[in-house]
């Protein structure tokens, strides 16, 4: 039902790159009796990248381009500009002459900065800005504790969730029923450009074509489809990166070119129908909210842990070691393989996640902003609030986070998640020839073995850089002197 409120309307792309089910764009479609659409390759983002064959740049240009056609399908446009965001909108908002500028939330400190200017320039100029929740099923202050307060462990907020949750919250928002509402180009005041290549804002392709990784809604629809033949199996597959488990999702929503509504209706549905897979699913898009709801409350996670006594840490400063661990060459040839996933492709298993975090932080007493920032430059899905939730998890300085003293051992994670080292063979050929049990333990391979395989240790595949027994001992230590200055309780010490 339509309650126009506005004569002309700007709606804003951001984090929300489809024409479907989008919180943001129906309600200016509701309210407002024509509406113009834009999206701005931000530079105050664009131009502090460092690497200029950016993979998630190429997939928001892919996106961009596809929300064109559809938009155009439905008989609106898209304007798409290379600037600063914070001074562009307020001027195409001016030259559009609308009264309002539509946008759906934005949850990080740096966004949120950028949408205060644009507010005060909008308001300068008599235009309203008015921005929608789109990203997660619930934001800020819905899901809190009886006494009001935020979660800072994960099973109780879960729970409040799924005692909220109803159909309305994971309702779709209609668009292609108030498509009459789109301004087409055709009669829009200021002329709709060709969309800005990637070469003129700096960038280059990437191997994201190569990788054959579907972009924008159709990719974001295809990837679905396809996982809801194996979301019934979730809960068994999705440990092991050499298995088709995962969703492969966490790209499309990071930029919206999936509903999150869309996707957690669906795992919940097939939770209710008795599914352990979809309700495992369910829970880590419960995560996503979850995340979300600790950096609203607590943004000093940004640069500090959320367990301020984790700051105490003395952290090694060996930038030899970190940088060995970003090039996938620590001689632990599970944690190698996750770290040249990332490098060749943007992506990395989660259970991989957890491992390659958990031997920067606890094998090498490397500072987990040093692994948020690599990670932050080179993931696909990359955002602000899971990946500082995910390091500072593994770090066990974050909300709800492993004992400190819960340090996973490579090669036993090795060997549980990749028995048969399909998935190390891929990523690292140097140890491919070995047999499924030397494998994961290079430089333990026998003497007979290295002849028998013309292989050495060292000479082929880097020997370990730490030997895990004795850094986990360090480890500890130092974590437990850290400690002591603010909570002298003793613990005791398992590794899983």
């Amino acid at each position: 039902m339509s309650t126009e409120k506005f004569a002309t309307s700007l709606f804003w792309f951001r984090r929300d790159l489809r024409s479907f089910d989008n919180a943001g764009l129906h309600a200016a479609l509701t309210q407002s009796k024509r509406v113009h659409c834009v999206f701005v390759f931000d530079r105050d983002i664009l131009d502090a990248l460092k690497n200029k064959a950016d993979r998630r740049v190429e997939f928001i240009w892919d996106s961009v381009s596809e929300l064109r056609e559809s938009l155009r399908a439905l008989g609106g446009d898209l304007h798409v500009l290379y600037d600063v965001a914070s001074a562009a909108v307020p001027r195409l908002a001016r030259e559009l002459d609308v009264d309002a500028v539509f946008t759906n939330h934005d949850y990080e400190p740096q966004a949120l900065a950028r949408d205060a200017t644009v507010t005060q320039a909008l308001k300068a100029d008599g235009i309203t800005l008015l921005t929608h929740k789109d990203h997660v099923v619930f934001e800020k202050d819905e899901v809190l504790t009886q006494g009001g307060k935020f979660f800072s462990v994960f099973t109780p907020y879960k729970n409040a969730w799924l005692k909220r949750v109803e159909s309305f919250y994971l309702k779709p928002y209609p668009i292609e029923s108030h498509k009459a509402a789109f301004a087409s180009g055709a009669v829009s005041p200021v002329s709709v450009k060709e969309i800005p290549t990637l070469e003129a804002m700096g960038f280059k392709r990437t191997n994201l074509r190569e990788l054959k990784f579907p972009t924008g809604e159709r990719g974001g629809a295809s990837l679905f489809e396809n996982f809801e033949e194996r979301m019934d199996r979730y809960d068994e597959t999705r440990n092991f990166p050499a298995v088709k488990g995962p969703s492969y999702l966490s790209t499309h929503l990071r930029f919206g070119t999936v509903s999150i509504r869309g996707l957690a209706r669906a795992a919940y549905t097939r939770w209710r129908e008795g599914s352990r897979g979809a309700e495992v699913w369910l829970s880590e898009l419960i995560w996503r909210d979850f995340y979300s709801h600790i950096l609203h409350h607590n943004p000093r996670v940004v640069t500090a842990s959320f367990k301020p006594e984790y700051d105490n840490i003395a952290w090694s400063r060996n930038e030899a070691h970190f940088q060995v661990w970003c090039e996938g060459k620590t001689g632990y040839p599970i944690v190698d393989a996750a770290m040249r996933q990332l490098n060749q492709t943007g992506y990395m298993h989660n259970r991989l996640r957890m491992v390659a975090a958990s031997f920067l932080t606890k094998d090498l007493l490397i500072d987990w902003r040093w692994g948020e920032r690599y990670f932050a430059e080179t993931l696909n899905d990359f955002d602000l609030s899971a990946n500082n939730g995910g390091w500072q998890w593994a770090a066990s300085s974050g909300c709800d986070a492993q004992p400190y003293f819960r340090i996973f051992n490579p090669n036993s994670q090795s060997e549980k998640f990749d028995a048969e080292g399909t998935f190390i063979r891929k990523y690292v050929p140097e140890v491919a020839g070995l047999s499924n049990k030397d494998i994961h333990a290079p430089w333990l391979t026998s003497p007979i073995e290295q002849r028998s395989r013309n292989f050495t240790p060292g000479r082929d595949y880097p020997l370990p850089i730490v030997d895990h027994a004795a850094a986990r001992l360090a480890t500890l230590a130092e974590y437990k002197r850290a400690l002591a200055r603010t909570s002298p309780v003793a613990h005791s010490f398992v590794e899983d």
